[in-house]
């Protein structure tokens, strides 16, 4: 180990006897040495002299290679680790081409840059504007940009820096004000696409599409250059999400150095309970935000990654606490950064974080990307970011610049979480997964045809690049008086854009803004979707370290009003979910098991909610009256004979009646949990509903559904995977060490039951029916 690496883990591991070490797994990933290229012929003196300037003497060959494909005129992205400079990938061609490159154009060129966030754009537009280039008239158009700015960027702007966002609100509904940045576009940067995946790609895919097709109509032919997080098939999943085919550039050729990652499962609490007795840990964000204390002590630039808003809120609170007892100043130096914060408030910290006044920062994943934070010690992860790309994302924020690094991943009380700190091989030797997007679902689909088709009449002759099911869609529009059909095409009927309609996030509707009652001062935006469960009458709220309580949630308004107030408590909503078969699309029959894919209805309803103490320990539950709300996705599911069920049948179990329903439930959670192994999906994205009796299959049930209309792709993955997804999950029930169930393995956060009946012994019998009857019939699908 590193001498840096274990002084920090000397110093976080302190207080801790051996024999209870919370440390599974730690090893040294060895320091990797780059190699470089000669620069390209084809850029000007001027380019590569000023990137030089920036300390770049040399390009690494990955970087040459992606930068020589777009100056040809192919489409290519450029999938290389964390701080292997993609940037320059897309660089080079692009600022040679606004300085006079000889490509042989009379346009002056123009290129738009997309960033899956406001802080990555800002970033490299602060690199680009850096360099002191006159030619390059760099400018950002986004949410945050002041009306009086926006008009000199479509003037005079030929480098825009944006995200989907405001390329869908901002560019696309009114193009023609756009007319000369699209007329001369040469490139189209797409930053960290592994990010658009699930349903937030698939709009992205079809948004991509679009502004191909508007750029064609001023006489342009950009070339897309994207970049990414090291993934499976980079280029096939970039041809997805762009319509057209891509390149892909994957060796990655830079300097890496040396790192400690470092697997931590935090303890058991004796003398607390949880829901229905069971055992449960000490929280991840409980335990990170120690560890946070302990690094700034030391004097370690550290970004600590908590999967939720407000679990980046109360990590940064309780080290800033922590840290205000050893020395008042360092308290000063912790702050939380996440989704939802005000502009104004963002820029701060991203200030206060580059010039190093913040020693500390507790964020979601909106610092996961390509920010250039360099100098940084030490990278703890608080949970499972859902994919393995993303956790290489996170985990190469510590040590840029080649300088050694400590990654510290704490399990969540989670049956994923817990199946990984106890097989490392899973997190540190699997290959990365492959991202799921579907720009073929329909209730996707449908209203970018409608924006389409509002930004220029739609032919026949351009649907292809849309997908196979778009004359359909065309024709259902079309039949509920959302188009028009004429010889020429497909046109928008009405004078407002429909643009607004559409939300790309997937969140299906406008956000809900919550507002402080007294002042009537905005305090952020929620989703939509989940504002049932996050935002209802009664929820604990924070925001900037303050905690407030709503007081109502008006979801006509789309407002929340919530006072100050610091009860002793959290909270967390308990749902009722019922589940019907619309359309089974797969069936497989093995043994008495029954395995099939389809689309499902999903009717949820918030009913009330837990109020916990920061232990866990469960002080009451409240009753809420919320509307029902329906979602029609897609589903996996399994059904079990009852005579595999009452040991009838070979290979059956005995199960007493009275335990299926608890076995069912468990076994569940459980699949829910390790999912995302199998599926870039987080546990927040798919949901579940088992019962003993369904009445669409006619037997014991057990479904696993997208969490998003039309579905994101993860059931199909899931179906596709069957075998080995089971078989982890039943393998990470049996090895937990609780006596009856607990969040490390059947227990769920999102439970609208309260985690009741659970029965784990019959989960792990349920799931050996399921599995031996699978294999003996021979369809054990990788």
């Amino acid at each position: 180990m590193s001498r840096q690496a274990d002084r920090l883990l000397e110093r976080i591991l302190a207080g801790s006897a051996a024999e209870e070490s919370p440390v599974t797994h730690h090893t040294r990933m060895p320091a990797r040495h780059g190699r470089t290229e000669p620069w390209p012929d084809w850029a000007p003196a001027e380019v590569i002299e000023a990137i030089q300037r920036s300390g770049i003497p040399h390009p690494w060959a990955h970087q040459r290679q992606a930068a020589d494909l777009a100056r040809s005129g192919r489409d290519v992205v450029l999938a290389t680790g964390t701080a292997s400079g993609k940037s320059l990938g897309y660089q080079l061609p692009a600022l040679s081409a606004l300085c006079g490159d000889d490509s042989g154009t009379d346009r002056a060129g123009t290129v738009l840059y997309l960033a899956p966030t406001k802080a990555l754009a800002a970033d490299q537009l602060r690199a680009i504007t850096s360099l002191g280039l006159d030619a390059v008239r760099a400018a950002t158009f986004d949410g945050d940009t002041p009306r009086s700015e926006r008009d000199w960027v479509r003037a005079h702007a030929n480098w825009v820096f944006t995200n989907p966002d405001m390329l869908h609100f901002g560019v696309l509904s009114g193009h023609s004000r756009w007319r000369r940045l699209l007329r001369g576009l040469r490139y189209i940067v797409v930053d960290e696409c592994h990010t658009y995946r699930g349903v937030f790609g698939s709009h992205v895919a079809l948004l991509l599409r679009r502004l191909r097709r508007v750029a064609e109509h001023y006489g342009a032919a950009p070339v897309f250059v994207l970049a990414s997080a090291t993934m499976a098939d980079a280029g096939e999943f970039a041809t997805r999400l762009t319509g057209d085919r891509c390149e892909e550039v994957t060796e990655d050729a830079s300097p890496r150095g040396a790192r400690t990652v470092v697997l931590w499962e935090p303890p058991l609490q004796p003398e607390i309970t949880g829901e229905n007795g069971a055992p449960i840990r000490r929280s991840a964000g409980a335990e990170a935000a120690r560890v946070l204390t302990d690094l700034v002590t030391e004097g370690a630039r550290t970004l600590v990654f908590v999967r939720s808003r407000r679990g980046a809120e109360l990590t940064a609170l309780t080290a800033g606490r922590a840290l205000a007892e050893v020395d008042p100043d360092l308290a000063d130096q912790v702050a939380a950064y996440r989704g939802g914060l005000l502009g104004e408030e963002r820029r701060d910290l991203e200030a206060r974080l580059m010039d190093g006044r913040l020693c500390g920062v507790a964020t979601t994943n909106a610092l996961e990307l390509g920010v250039d934070i360099s100098g940084l010690d030490a990278a703890v992860l608080a949970g499972y970011p859902g994919t393995l790309a993303s956790f290489w994302q996170q985990a190469g924020r510590a040590g840029r610049a080649g300088a050694e690094s400590l990654v510290v991943y704490i399990a969540r009380d989670d049956p994923l979480d817990t199946y990984l700190v106890h097989h490392p091989e899973a997190l540190l030797e699997r290959s990365f997964e492959s991202a799921v997007l579907d720009p073929g679902n329909p209730h996707v689909m449908a209203p970018h045809l409608v924006c389409a088709a509002a930004e220029l009449p739609l032919r026949a002759g351009e649907l292809e690049r849309f997908g196979e099911s778009t004359r359909a869609l065309l024709d259902d529009l079309t039949a509920e008086g959302s188009l028009r059909r004429r010889s020429s095409g497909w046109y928008w009927t009405s004078l407002r854009h429909p643009h607004e309609q559409v939300g790309i996030r997937g969140s299906g509707g406008e956000q809900i803004t919550v507002v402080e009652g007294d002042t009537a001062r905005v305090l952020g935006t929620v989703d939509p979707a989940t504002a049932c469960s996050t935002v209802h009458p009664g929820a604990v709220y924070l925001h900037q370290g303050v905690s407030y309580v709503v007081d109502d949630l008006d979801l006509e308004r789309c407002l929340a009003f919530v006072h100050p107030e610091d009860p002793e408590w959290n909270t967390s909503a308990r749902t009722v979910t019922d589940i019907t078969v619309l359309e089974e699309s797969t069936r497989e029959v093995a043994g008495g098991i029954s395995m099939a894919l389809g689309r499902v209805a999903v009717t949820e309803q918030v009913v009330g909610y837990l109020r916990k103490l920061p232990s866990g320990e469960v002080v009451d539950q409240v009753p809420l009256d919320l509307p029902e709300q329906t979602l029609e996705t897609r589903a996996v599911w399994y059904s079990i004979n009852e005579d595999l069920l009452n040991g009838r049948a070979p290979g059956g179990a005995w199960l007493e009646p009275a335990r299926v329903p608890g076995a069912l439930h468990a076994a569940e959670h459980a699949a829910i949990g390790l999912l995302p192994l199998f599926a870039t999906c987080d546990r927040w994205d798919i949901g579940g509903v088992s019962t003993a009796l369904h009445a669409d299959t006619g037997e014991a049930t057990v479904f696993v559904h997208d969490g998003h209309p039309g579905g994101a792709g993860f059931a199909d993955r899931g179906y596709a995977t069957l075998v080995p997804w089971l078989a982890a999950t039943r393998e990470a029930i049996a090895y937990c060490e609780c006596p009856a169930g607990c969040p490390s393995c059947v227990q769920s956060p999102k439970c609208g039951n309260g985690n009741e009946p659970l029965d784990k012994a019959g989960a792990v019998a349920v799931l050996d029916i399921v599995l031996g009857a699978v294999r003996r019939d021979g369809k054990a699908r990788a």
